[in-house]
């Protein structure tokens, strides 16, 4: 069998003697998640057919209108990681506080929790554009066989042990990292099979795509400001392009297989950045390392803050790492 023709499910089995702890659940818990993204794809891929599309009538925790799309995802996910008596506990961005989750069997206590962004990049859902999901895994550090506790979500990034991204575009992928490298599998929906499409995912180095939201220039910092027009200046390989989907999956996904960088500053609208921490940051922060680029929130390692709350927001610069570290200089010297 070629590498490329290798099965998700496969690749899992083959893989996991290189996770540090090898009991299998991680294993089963990476399972337990493709499943709920096929299930995921299968409604956001008729969207437009079903009366699945546009407001649920509720606001998240961040105050953001809920998607239907968005409470169905965060349904699917949360409904198939408690069924299967994997995990621990479970974080998401669209409920107020974490869920605990007693393990059935008392002679295999779980030892995972998944904190996770149901469904990236919602509101472009009605207009066809790619949408996703960031899941981020730790292993707990409060005793086996007690709750869970907040102390088990508010990890540093540094200690995860997977992460990885579902983008439900023209074609669904799934990218994920057990800090091994990070591998890409495409899924062919007439068998409902995620293959290996992309293996061993790499950053460029350096890149010609800077992604951010323009529109806010005015009320970004200096820095962003300067390292902005420095991506626009005619020199040596400049300007750039612009690139901007709106949707973190989709422009992180580009860029680390084109070159680019992802910029989502703090502003004079959001005075701590928008994206969150946990959800959003940490995840793609762990894969961009794995996939030897960088990510930053202007002047430290995103995996190095201290988080303080589930849904504590920073801003967020990620992507090639020269591009990241130029990003940084222009922060450093504003």
């Amino acid at each position: 069998m070629s590498r490329r023709n290798k099965t998700l499910g496969e690749f899992i089995i083959e893989n996991q003697s290189s996770f540090k702890y090898t009991s299998g659940e991680l294993s089963r818990l990476i399972n337990s998640i493709r499943l709920a993204a096929k299930v995921v794809n299968h409604e956001v891929n008729k969207a437009g057919l079903v009366d699945i599309i546009g407001a649920a009538g509720d606001t998240n925790i961040q105050g953001e209108d809920q998607q239907k799309l968005d409470v169905y995802a965060n349904d699917k996910f949360i409904q198939t990681l408690t069924n299967r008596n994997i995990v621990c506990g479970i974080a998401s961005e669209e409920e107020d506080d974490f869920i605990a989750i007693n393990s059935q069997d008392e002679n295999n206590q779980n030892k995972y929790v998944v904190l996770i962004d149901p469904l990236d990049g919602s509101s472009n859902i009605d207009v066809n554009v790619s949408v996703g999901t960031i899941f981020s895994i730790y292993r707990r550090i409060t005793p086996v066989g007690t709750p869970v506790t907040i102390d088990d979500f508010l990890q540093k990034g540094n200690q995860q042990v997977a992460a990885g991204y579902v983008v439900y575009g023209t074609s669904t992928m799934l990218v994920y990292t057990t800090g091994h490298g990070v591998n890409g599998f495409t899924l062919n929906p007439a068998i409902g099979t995620f293959y290996l499409s992309h293996p061993d995912m790499e950053f460029p180095k350096d890149g010609n795509i800077y992604s951010v939201n323009e529109g806010n220039y005015t009320h970004f910092p200096k820095g962003i400001k300067d390292y902005i027009k420095y991506c626009q200046m005619e020199e040596g390989d400049r300007p750039y392009t612009s690139r901007y989907i709106g949707s973190l999956v989709s422009d992180f996904h580009r860029n680390m297989i084109k070159g680019g960088i992802y910029m989502y500053p703090k502003s004079s609208k959001n005075a701590k950045g928008k994206l969150r921490l946990l959800y959003e940051c940490n995840p793609m922060a762990f894969l961009a390392e794995q996939a030897h680029g960088k990510a930053s929130d202007g002047f430290t390692r995103i995996m190095d803050i201290e988080p303080t709350e589930l849904h504590e927001r920073v801003p967020f610069i990620c992507g090639s790492k020269n591009m990241v570290e130029k990003a940084e200089e222009f922060m450093r010297n504003a």
